[in-house]
């Protein structure tokens, strides 16, 4: 249309004079010009067949590498020492899985990081608590269970009687300058936090170890220096005995610049500092050259303030910083979600209800199966129903948590595309009982047309997320993809299909949507039964 303009001619002839001179070689139909002036473009049936056939020898399923690698980190979950996970560090949790999975398999080098919530005033008062009890010389009795309580305690403790506030204050430096009795004690405290993350972790199926935690106690002994090479550059203040960075186009509701406080007034550090450390270390030592922060949303404006003093300071040269917000979980009212008696869900127990309600879903639906594989399926249901719930929205908004929603076998959820994939799977293995096998591609009837272009997206849609880190998008071609292989099956007879070489092309086209659908929810962190 807007060539016509140009050239002063109708649409429809200047459409006319481009096919003219069109060579589209056998990748194409005959382009046809339609209304006023469109170019309607279709892949030819051969093509589309080579195409699909590529994909189906490729171990890869098409999806070449990435041909400009990066060293990326990928920051997650992040708990607090010293409290279970609840339902807030879901999302941290899941989303930085699958952007790690996800960029790791598209060729970059990635690096896990858990930045463990292991310092600060909290300690000093949890670990008085712990002295005041008398158990301060063993307090591996304890389970994070009441590790919780206790936290509650000592809080209670702190907010209520000054004597315990001074004591706990004063056990801060302490730990600070490295006291053998107050290490010990912190160090058992985020030993017992671990062993609960751990089983956390590995009920999700999240890939976090050990290696991958880089707590704030990590970057603690780099403070100093940050804040004296801060100095020296010219980007702190000294405001009211706190030094303070000034980032540029940041400012209050009055106009004045915005104040990023580096160090208090009393000498101590809060998230700013720490948070400016990790960016000094993940660039000189790390060497990455992307960092990803999978972080709630309520913490843009202190990410963006922080990545901004970075750049001023020069560390972020070639460097690109990504804050990757998300929502909140919300409940059936819209607010945060919570137990009935209003108290914050345990991780733990939200996955253990999503297996337990999938445990029943899976014995009416597959009774066929043996009792041990019934709860095996029943964990890949309810554990991958949990995690693509929290994956299929855009993740920039909030979604209500509803267990009957997000185990439903229809639907954009995780067991309706499980259960299209163990449905091919079972085509497949009774082909084989027949003696029937996958063969050459052809494409011919409108429902394969239509699986072949959207088995060929896979590649297109696996780098859109590597580059978007929106994993919803992944999402939406799996379900788009399953529910593109339903109407095949149900317009293109595959067992019964009219001849033989019909029968091995179907299969064929069955076998590469299985292994898509496998990978795809591979990407996603959740596992695929091979029956159901």
């Amino acid at each position: 249309m807007g060539l016509a303009k140009r050239l002063g001619k109708p649409p429809r002839e200047v459409a006319e004079a481009i096919v003219e001179h069109l060579d589209t070689g056998s990748m194409l139909l005959p382009v046809e010009v339609a209304g006023p002036g469109f170019l309607n473009l279709a892949l030819t049936p051969t093509y589309l067949a080579e195409a699909v056939t590529e994909m189906a020898e490729s171990a890869r399923l098409g999806v070449a590498p990435t041909p400009r690698p990066e060293r990326v980190m990928v920051e997650y979950s992040s708990p607090n020492v010293a409290k279970a996970m609840h339902v807030g560090h879901l999302r941290s949790t899941v989303i930085g899985d699958a952007l790690a999975r996800i960029l790791a398999w598209a060729g970059h080098d990635v690096m896990r990081d858990n930045h463990l919530g292991d310092w600060g005033t909290q300690f000093g008062m949890l670990i008085e608590h712990l002295v005041d009890l008398d158990v301060a010389s063993d307090p591996s009795q304890f389970a994070v269970d009441d590790l919780d309580a206790l936290y509650r305690e000592a809080r209670a403790k702190f907010d209520s009687d000054e004597s315990f506030k001074e004591r706990a204050r004063q056990r801060v430096p302490l730990l600070q300058r490295g006291d053998p009795a107050a290490l010990q004690l912190w160090q058992t405290l985020i030993d017992e936090s671990e062993r609960h993350f751990e089983v956390v972790y590995r009920k999700l199926g999240v890939q976090l170890e050990h290696d991958d935690i880089r707590g704030e106690s990590f970057f603690n002994p780099m403070l100093d220096d940050i804040v004296e090479e801060l100095k020296a550059k010219g980007l702190l203040v000294l405001d009211d005995g706190a030094w303070c960075a000034y980032p540029k186009g940041f400012f209050n509701r009055e106009g004045e610049p915005l104040a990023l406080i580096v160090r208090k007034s009393d000498g101590g550090y809060g998230y700013a500092a720490t948070d400016l450390a990790a960016i000094a270390w993940r660039v000189r030592e790390a060497k990455l050259q992307r960092i990803v922060y999978v972080v709630d949303a309520r913490q843009a404006q202190h990410f963006a303030m922080v990545f901004e003093v970075a750049r001023e300071a020069g560390w972020l040269d070639g460097v690109q910083v990504e804050h990757v917000a998300f929502g909140m979980v919300l409940g059936d009212d819209n607010r945060p979600f919570k137990t009935r008696s209003g108290e914050t869900v345990r991780l733990v127990d939200l996955l253990d209800e999503a297996v337990q309600r999938a445990a029943t879903l899976v014995a009416e639906k597959s009774a066929d199966l043996s009792p041990e594989e019934q709860a095996e399926v029943a964990v890949a249901v309810g554990i991958g129903a949990v995690k693509y719930a929290d994956l299929v929205a855009d993740r920039t908004k909030d979604y209500v948590f509803d267990f009957d929603r997000l185990l439903a076998m229809d639907g954009n959820t995780a067991p309706y595309i499980q259960m299209a994939h163990a449905r091919i799977r079972s085509i497949l293995r009774r082909a084989n009982e027949q003696g029937f096998a996958p063969g050459p591609i052809a494409i011919e009837a409108p429902a394969e047309r239509a699986l072949a272009l959207e088995l060929l997206a896979f590649e297109g849609v696996v780098h859109e997320v590597t580059a978007s880190l929106r994993p919803h998008v992944l999402c939406a071609y799996l379900f788009d993809t399953a529910s593109t292989f339903t109407t095949f099956y149900e317009q293109c007879p595959v067992l019964k299909a009219d001849t033989a070489a019909q029968r091995a092309s179907r299969l064929a086209l069955a076998d590469v949507t299985a292994r898509v659908l496998a990978q795809g929810l591979a990407l996603l962190g959740i596992d695929t039964p091979e029956r159901m």
